[in-house]
């Protein structure tokens, strides 16, 4: 077994649990891409079983702390019986759920999204790169699904020194139909995952779409604004509390804006799955920044707005460009809110804390000087979970700001 010695000092986060090793705490030691390692303090003490990974700063993510453990199938197997077994507790209303949420489940580099009958994994690192057939088969197993598709095509897999690979690794039926349905809460929505943004769909923004709805229907908002919309999820959403709340008998009306032609014919398409026509809604094949100080231009106004940009900051090192495009697009959507109006608004980016987020929002309402009630604190849905000891797991986080 190949080991790795961390320099004097550097144990402290593996003590506490935590399951990264950057290559700045490595003395000396290595192995071949996703090689399992003996990880050593400065004096030769053992602290974990890690997978190594030549190219990435993270040189190491830890498998186990249990000196007695080995790394092999039968662990592997149980890691994702466990992970299946804690969906479970959760409650879920729908049937796409994230099943393996990386370091959360113990699981470094590994996601699977169940929509519907059919399994979509990401393998981001070069430990579950080596071990990828057993795990297919492990999840194969404990779920009973025959489709599994992989969307290992992110640029966290290229940091690993990964070259992409997409594509059907199970599918018992042919046509390989890569367009899936999913129901969630009171609505369907469709989606596509050779194509679509992750590993298909936002399943992590589940419960925010929820919350949407349902303050669509308590305050019976009458003009909504979808900025970043993709394929029209939180669209969809207030268009369901809307028509509870009997406001489209009235004139009520969404506006969808996004840059991608392709997400705005899939939102589309779910708009009219959900039973809205184009009388309903509109989308718009636009800038987002543009649109909304056009929309300042001709004195327009929204009962609720949402703000759900892609990340802005990909790394600690983008975060003040980040936090100028945040304020920005919040400072005119402040403006664009009528009084008592309703802002969701979120950011994807681990590089901008919760803490950082809601400084940038209060910045952007002093510049609009607008006010505006904080109503609630959001963040990704129970399937997608923060543990203790992996803090960085929690990148999204939400405002609803009510504005005075």
């Amino acid at each position: 077994m190949k080991t790795l010695r961390l320099r004097e000092g550097k144990e402290r986060s593996l003590l506490r649990a935590h399951p990264w090793i950057f290559d700045t705490a490595i003395a000396k030691g290595g192995a071949d891409a996703g090689e399992t390692v003996k990880v050593e303090s400065f004096d030769g003490a053992f602290l974990a079983w890690a997978a190594y990974s030549p190219a990435s700063k993270i040189k190491a993510r830890v498998w186990s702390f249990d000196e007695k453990q080995r790394i092999d199938e039968a662990f592997l197997d149980g890691l994702i019986e466990q992970a299946l077994h804690s969906r479970q507790l959760f409650q879920i209303q729908s049937n796409g759920v994230r099943l393996v949420h990386g370091e959360s489940d113990g699981l470094p580099g590994l996601i699977v999204d169940q929509y519907d009958d059919t399994l979509v994994l990401q393998v981001l690192s070069c430990g579950v790169e080596r071990f990828k057939s057993i795990l297919v088969a492990s999840l194969m197993k404990h779920t009973g699904l025959e489709r599994v598709y992989e969307r290992s095509d992110t640029q966290a897999r290229s940091l690993e020194g990964l070259a992409p690979s997409t594509g059907w690794l199970s599918h018992p039926q042919t046509p390989k139909n890569v367009l899936l349905q999913i129901e969630e809460h009171d609505w369907r929505l469709n989606l596509d995952v050779e194509q679509g943004h992750k590993t298909g769909f936002y399943l992590d923004q589940r419960e925010s779409r929820r919350r949407f709805a349902e303050y669509a229907h308590r305050l019976s908002f009458e003009r909504v604004l979808n900025c970043f919309c993709y394929t029209g999820g939180f669209s969809v959403a207030a268009s369901v509390g809307m028509r509870r709340a009997g406001v489209f008998s009235k004139g009520g009306h969404v506006t969808s804006i996004d840059s991608s032609a392709s997400a705005l014919k899939m939102a589309d398409e779910n708009m009219r799955l959900n039973g809205f026509s184009s009388e309903h809604h509109t989308l718009m094949d636009a800038d987002v920044n543009a649109s909304l100080r056009l929309f300042l231009q001709e004195s327009r106004q929204f009962d609720a707005i949402v703000l759900d940009p892609p990340k802005f900051a990909p790394s600690h090192a983008h975060v003040d460009r980040a936090a100028r495009a945040y304020k920005d697009i919040n400072r005119l959507a402040l403006q664009l809110l009528r009084p008592g109006g309703v802002l969701f608004t979120f950011s994807c980016s681990g590089g901008v804390s919760a803490e950082l987020f809601h400084k940038i929002v209060a910045s952007a309402g002093a510049d609009a000087h607008v006010d505006g009630f904080i109503a609630e604190r959001l963040q990704g849905a129970m399937d997608h979970p923060m543990t203790l000891n992996f803090p960085e797991g929690d990148y999204l986080k939400g405002l609803v700001v009510i504005r005075k």
